[in-house]
Order: C-alpha cells, then sequence, then structure tokens
C-alpha cells in the first residue's frame, strides 16, 4: 500500500540493495520505473524480468581507459575493503604529464551500466570527449558505496532514524589511505587545489565533509544534489566552529529546484556558512534547474560542466609535478595537518620550557595525537629544522 501523494513516482525494485537491482530481458540496465498519482486506486501489475547481477549477456560500457584498481582495496579506518575504479586520461600512456585526480563517490555507478543502479553517469565517455574536444585530462578514482554501509559511510554524524557516524574515518580513507596510494603510483598532481571530492545525495554530504575537514588532500568539491538535511544541524554546527580558510577552495553546487522541499533552502544555507568562513563568490557556483531530478540521468549531465569548471583557473600544463613546501597546520577542530613534506621526518614535541615530551615521525597526512596531552600549548619542531616550528594547542 502506497499513501495517495500527488505528481509521478519513479521506483526499481532490489533484493535488498542497489547492487542487486532489477535488469532487462538480458539482465542489463532497466530504466526506472514510473507510475503517476491519480487520486484514486490502482493495480498495478508487474514482472521482474531479472535480475542485473544474475543476469546473462550483460555488456560493460565502460571505456577502454577504465579499469579495476582493486576489487577489495583496503580501508583500515573501517575494517573493510572495497572496490576502486581507475579512468586514465587517453594520453596517459603516451605523455608525461601530472593530472589533476577526481575522487568520486557511488564508484558502482559512473562508468559501467553493468554495475550501476540505475543508469551510469558515463563519466569516462564525457571526459573522453572533452579530451578530444582539447582538454587537458584528469585521473578519476571512483570508490564503490558500501551497499548497506553507504548512509553509515557517507555522514560523520548520525541520523536518529537512518544512521550514519562513519562518514569521519572513511574521509581519513579517502585523505590518508587512497590518495597517498594513488599519488605514488601514478603521475598526478598531489596539491590540494588539484584535487576534487564529488559525490551525489549523500555523495554530496561526505564530499563537502571531507574537503573541508582534510585540508592537506582536497580543496575542490562538486556537490550535485547534496542531502544536507540527513545531517543538516551538525554540518552546519561544524562549518561555524571547526572550518575556517577556505580562500583557496572551489565548490560547484547544483540541484533540481523540485527535488525536495528543501534542496534549495539547504543547499543555500551550507553555501553561505562556507562562504562566511571564507569561500569566496567566485570560487562558489551555485545552479538551480527546474528540470533537476534526483537520478543518475541528471548528474550524468551535469558532470561535464561541474568537471570543467572546478579546473577552469588551473594551470595544469606543466612538464612535471609541483609540490608546495612543507607547511603543518592546526584546525580549528584540533587535528595536525602535514603535508610537504617528501619522506618520514622526526619531529620534537616540547613543552613551553623547552622540556621535550615526546619524538614523533610524520609524513603528509592528518593527525590527532594532541588528544593524549594535558591542555596547554606545545612547540612541534623538526628534528633537522629544515621545517619551521609551529606552536600547538591542547584545549
Amino acid at each position: 500500500m502506497i499513501p495517495q501523494g500527488t505528481g509521478t513516482v519513479e521506483y526499481n525494485f532490489t533484493r535488498g540493495s542497489w547492487p542487486t537491482v532489477e535488469g532487462n530481458a538480458t539482465g542489463s540496465f532497466l530504466p526506472n520505473r514510473s507510475f503517476t498519482h491519480t487520486n484514486q486506486p490502482q493495480t498495478i501489475n508487474l514482472t521482474i524480468q531479472s535480475w542485473e547481477d544474475l543476469g546473462s549477456g550483460a555488456t560493460s560500457t565502460a571505456a577502454s581507459n577504465v579499469q579495476i584498481l582493486s576489487n577489495s582495496f583496503g580501508i583500515p579506518q573501517l575494517s573493510t575493503s572495497r572496490r576502486i575504479w581507475l579512468y586514465l586520461p587517453p594520453d596517459y600512456n603516451t605523455s608525461t604529464k601530472y593530472y589533476p585526480v577526481l575522487y568520486m563517490q557511488d564508484g558502482q555507478n559512473l562508468f559501467d551500466n553493468v554495475t550501476s543502479f540505475s543508469g551510469e553517469w558515463q563519466v569516462d565517455e564525457t571526459l573522453n570527449t572533452l579530451f578530444n574536444q582539447g582538454d587537458y585530462g584528469a585521473i578519476v578514482v571512483g570508490i564503490d558505496n558500501g551497499g548497506g554501509e553507504r548512509l553509515n559511510e557517507y555522514s560523520p554524524w548520525v541520523n536518529p532514524q537512518y544512521g550514519g557516524g562513519d562518514g569521519d574515518d572513511y574521509a581519513a580513507f579517502m585523505a590518508n589511505t587512497l590518495k597517498p596510494y594513488i599519488d605514488a603510483n601514478y603521475r598526478t598532481r598531489p596539491e590540494p587545489a588539484m584535487n576534487a571530492l564529488v559525490g551525489s545525495s549523500m555523495g554530496a554530504l561526505i564530499a563537502t565533509y571531507g574537503a573541508c575537514e582534510f585540508p592537506n588532500a582536497f580543496r575542490k568539491v562538486g556537490n550535485l544534489s547534496p542531502a544536507y538535511w540527513f545531517a543538516l544541524s551538525n554540518l552546519n554546527t561544524y562549518i561555524n566552529s571547526s572550518v575556517s580558510g577556505l580562500q583557496d577552495y572551489r565548490m560547484y553546487f547544483v540541484a533540481g529546484t523540485n527535488e525536495s522541499a528543501t534542496m534549495v533552502s539547504n543547499t543555500n544555507a551550507v553555501r553561505n556558512n562556507l562562504l562566511a568562513k571564507g569561500l569566496t563568490s567566485a570560487n562558489a557556483l551555485t545552479k538551480f534547474d527546474s528540470y533537476g531530478t534526483h537520478t543518475e540521468s541528471y548528474w550524468r549531465g551535469e558532470f561535464g560542466a561541474l568537471y570543467q569548471w572546478l579546473f577552469q583557473n588551473e594551470n595544469l600544463s606543466i612538464a612535471t609535478s609541483s609540490y608546495q613546501s612543507p607547511k603543518i597546520i592546526q584546525t580549528l577542530s584540533g587535528k595536525m595537518v602535514v603535508e610537504g613534506i617528501p619522506s618520514p621526518t622526526d619531529f620534537g614535541l616540547y613543552d613551553l620550557w623547552g622540556k621535550q615530551i615526546k619524538t614523533i615521525t610524520l609524513s603528509n597526512g592528518t593527525y590527532q595525537f594532541l588528544e593524549e596531552l594535558s591542555k596547554g600549548i606545545y612547540i612541534l619542531k623538526s628534528k633537522n629544522n629544515e621545517i619551521e616550528a609551529i606552536k600547538l594547542v591542547r584545549n
């Protein structure tokens, strides 16, 4: 029994999760079903023709320059693993170029109809077309969602009705485990300004949070139909109390005006709070479409413009990778961010009287070791004196 409403409803059948969605007669992608409310009782007779994960004869639609990096890439922060997709630009194997990188959520839906929930985004076809038109090119890392764990992993905060709470660990995986691996094994531009987090719906929520929480890793964000409602109060409180220095960030917001009653207002509220923390109007593009729907097909159509806008002001045409000088900063939330250190380096942690408290070995990443210290002010100095000392505060 479906409660009476108005308008048209789109839906599909699954066996409990998106990877087990129904398919067409050959086991391939089946567009969303739909029905329209008529203010009268309706009987709808339906037949499930197949299941995509069990269908036969399904043909991959992924381009030849898409590969599975790993079917079980480890996520130590969550004691699990995940399939990771990798898109390399058409000239990757014939050039010496270094590329910006997009880390994208819901990897099942990005490249291949066979694995998608309700149609793929055609990220590979879009980027290949843009490349043929003169675009510099970019690497895309697609991270499969966790199925039943998707809501938990895509929100750092718990929604009393729907879950959540593992988003901080998931974002730490992207920043401290996956990105260092990609940078070490592929010709990337590792600077934060050359790395984007992109997602739709809940994927946009974790993209927004991940870039704010890990400024040493990501400073570009693509938000499509963001599900900020899931943790709106927590997200805005976090931005207002723990985020700063967004002057060098670039964020793209796009959604349909009729996706939900609060989509536009929620998106504007989060964007305005980010603007108050340094994000400039020139670096915050917001687009609301009357035709926009909460669907893969809508996001597919918006991806190309989002990608081009995020990187349109960057100087991508350099012969080799260029990384910023070593730097250590402490975020308002208390975490310590290390960037630009080419190899593990020993540091001494001192109190204000010059007494060494401990020795710490640091490399690029985000650390929370201050939690084990007493409240107060400390000084962090590199043993080789090649990195400027920094004052750290344990509140």
